[in-house]
């Protein structure tokens, strides 16, 4: 198993780097994010990967990153009406293109020659929109949904869960909890204010003292600004016994894609992120707006 590495390096407390943005990065090469392309042009995700492999990441996340059943469902007003206007494959779809976001990612791996080396992060956030943690789930109903989701990406065949964007404790703890029985390592990213507090209005203490105990693998912080990040790290790091990391936004979100803009390029965020392992964080990476000329640079770092 390719954690196996994973863990290792972490114990030996040495970086590990993270890809960058794998929807952004499909519409930087000017291609639409339809159906994620798992399904149009899997060639092109499956090209990213390797791309991100080459450019010296130690994990790559799937390109999954709100692909779940009810991200689909949620077009609709209620079932019924699903039923009556909706395609006839959507409660196939997301398990479908799940499994097939794994594979691909595998298969990346595989052409990159990065076997037992590289890890596979199964990318999933929220139940909901992930900056609105008002519209979560109730803890039964977000167990029962997680537990699908994760089940789909073990049988497929990832190495771990990367829970990314994630706003609020709660589900984090319980997404955390399905991930760990069913034997999944999982690693938790939150997205920090200005303040360096959840968007829930909790903070990363509540978070290390909820999460830590149930197991798990490691913290992070991530689609935030950089200043952001670094809000977050002050929190979080002296807090943390689990290894902590790092992985910012850059842009600007311009609804319902991404504005790409010059204010970090690689050399630049790579300052940043130096600054972050400073501070702490075993894990760098790169959020929306993040290429692999990004991770290439944070490969320096180790």
């Amino acid at each position: 198993m390719s954690y196996e590495a994973i863990r290792g390096a972490l114990a030996a407390r040495r970086t590990v780097v993270l890809d960058g943005g794998i929807g952004t990065e499909i519409l930087r090469r000017n291609v639409t994010w339809a159906d994620h392309q798992l399904a149009s042009k899997p060639e092109f995700v499956r090209g990213i990967h390797e791309d991100y492999i080459r450019a010296g990441a130690d994990v790559i996340s799937t390109n999954s990153f709100q692909l779940c059943r009810r991200a689909l469902y949620n077009h609709f007003r209620d079932e019924a009406h699903r039923r009556h206007i909706g395609a006839r494959d959507l409660d196939q779809r997301a398990d479908r293109l799940l499994a097939a976001s794994v594979r691909l990612a595998i298969d990346g791996r595989d052409r990159a020659g990065a076997t037992g080396r590289v890890a596979v992060a199964a990318s999933v956030t929220t139940l909901e929109w992930c900056f609105r943690p008002d519209l979560a789930p109730n803890p039964s109903q977000a167990r029962e949904e997680y537990r699908e989701i994760f089940g789909v990406v073990k049988d497929a065949g990832a190495d771990l869960v990367l829970l990314e964007t994630v706003n609020s404790v709660g589900e984090a703890a319980v997404a955390t909890e399905v991930a760990r029985g069913l034997g999944l390592p999982c690693w938790v990213a939150f997205v920090p204010d200005e303040g360096g507090r959840l968007f829930s209005g909790e903070t990363l203490a509540q978070a290390v003292a909820a999460l830590e105990p149930l197991g798990v693998d490691a913290i992070l912080l991530n689609c935030a600004p950089p200043d952001d990040i670094t809000a977050g790290m002050k929190e979080l790091a002296p807090r943390a016994r689990v290894p902590i990391g790092t992985y910012a936004h850059i842009g600007r979100f311009n609804p319902p894609e991404w504005m790409f803009t010059d204010e970090y390029p690689p050399d630049k965020y790579r300052e940043e992120s130096a600054r972050w392992k400073a501070m702490g964080a075993a894990i760098l990476g790169g959020c929306c707006g993040t290429t692999p000329d990004h991770i290439a640079a944070l490969a320096s770092l180790r």
